[in-house]
């Protein structure tokens, strides 16, 4: 047991105490910096664009031209002709012209460079909203008519529950849930595509260095292997944990921003707590688990630690095939009959499972025997790993991963006789 925490411990202050841990860390807080920066200097130094419009009709012209905006001004111009000249000599962005025939209202906008798909939806709009106007007129009706037409329909969601034939009605927590879903789903995703490289790589260079006759003369093959499982392991906790307390700390700070506020509006306590974010938490450390696992397994069959990154090449497809189920078809149709299967099926359950939950398309029960399900498979494969790492760790192919394996396992078999 001490050479294991050895191994452990070796491999945790390694990878912690080195530059690439700290940029991990960082990256992210660096990125939303970036990001809020970017966004409030563009905010600061957006120039309003200055569109001419041309009608033959004047009112409408006028009209338009009535209408502010922070990302345009309407110009009203006397002619196309006048329009276009201004366009040429940049004195305007665009040019709008408006043609009007019978109750159809119809725009053309001129421009050089796009003015964006925002710009272009509101002028759009606008358009729509004259056309509509000048039929109302048509048909008779006063502006109240018109703006109790236009008045979208109440829409309301509320989460209901039967006990003892009779129904409950309770809050509705999916909105908070659906986020943290898909939060979990990019952060196991990210977690398992860093943390395979990390670990392949660590057995790799030892293996390709033949330092690893020397290490299995003084500890058993499982030791090491499961030495080295765990202080990556370890080295991903540290970093969830340093999340969780720079989060933590900054939280006060954090919710009196203004997109914040915008965000936790009806944020309740209540919808990330009980078995939704249990689960959650669960999948999330389980998928890191086991893909860990099959990462190790995979680095062990490469003769040098340059070829890691083809080995862990179905790590990397597995947890993308995953990745874009739970992000794409689980978010959009969680009661899907592929997203209803495959969220049993390890690999691919941690990224689907909690999916489900938050939309409440599986109950308990089914939650449960997924994870019993994972779990099982996980521990299988790490047995079958940590028995088959001895071999793979002392096999040179250069014929590539699947000659490695195979060679591997004919080994295995010639031992078993003995």
């Amino acid at each position: 047991m001490r050479k294991f925490w050895v191994i452990a411990l070796d491999v945790y202050r390694k990878n912690v105490k080195s530059i690439s841990f700290l940029i991990m860390i960082l990256i992210p807080f660096i990125m939303l910096g970036i990001v809020y920066l970017a966004g409030f200097f563009a905010s600061q130094a957006n120039d309003i664009n200055k569109i001419g419009i041309y009608s033959q009709n004047a009112e409408v012209a006028k009209t338009l031209a009535a209408s502010k905006d922070k990302e345009y001004d309407f110009v009203a111009l006397s002619s196309e002709k006048e329009g276009e000249k201004q366009l040429k000599n940049e004195k305007i962005d665009a040019l709008l012209s408006v043609t009007i025939s019978g109750d159809q209202i119809s725009g053309e906008l001129l421009s050089t460079s796009s003015l964006g798909q925002s710009t272009d939806l509101q002028i759009q709009q606008l358009l729509s909203g004259l056309q509509s106007s000048a039929r109302a007129q048509q048909f008779g009706l006063t502006a109240e008519q018109v703006a109790a037409l236009s008045q979208p329909a109440k829409f309301e969601k509320k989460k209901v529950s039967f006990d003892e034939g009779k129904m409950k009605v309770g809050d509705d927590h999916g909105a908070i849930q659906f986020m943290i879903s898909f939060a979990a789903t990019i952060v196991l995703f990210v977690f398992i595509i860093t943390y395979a490289q990390i670990i392949a790589q660590e057995i790799a260079s030892e293996k390709g260095t033949r330092i690893m006759e020397i290490i299995l003369s003084s500890t058993k093959a499982r030791t090491h292997f499961y030495g080295k499982l765990v202080g990556v392991l370890l080295v991903a906790v540290t970093q969830l944990l340093l999340y969780g307390l720079i989060f933590g700390v900054s939280w006060s700070k954090i919710k009196e921003m203004d997109f914040a506020k915008s965000f936790l509006e009806g944020f309740s306590l209540k919808g990330i707590s009980g078995s939704f974010i249990v689960f959650t938490i669960l999948f999330v450390i389980l998928g890191i688990l086991l893909y860990a696992i099959l990462a190790a397994l995979c680095g062990s069959l490469v003769n040098k630690a340059e070829d890691t990154a083809k080995a862990i090449l179905p790590v990397t497809y597995l947890s993308l095939g995953g990745y874009m189920l739970g992000i794409t078809l689980g978010t959009n149709d969680p009661n899907n009959i592929v997203v209803k299967v495959t969220s049993y099926i390890p690999f691919l359950s941690s990224y689907l499972m909690p999916t489900r939950l938050a939309n409440e398309t599986v109950n308990t029960a089914g939650a449960l025997m997924s994870v019993a399900i994972l779990v099982v498979f996980t521990l299988l494969l790490m047995m079958i790993s940590a028995r088959m790492y001895k071999s793979n760790v002392l096999i040179y192919n250069a014929n590539g991963v699947f000659a490695s394996l195979k060679q591997s396992l004919a080994l295995m078999r010639t031992e078993k006789e003995k």
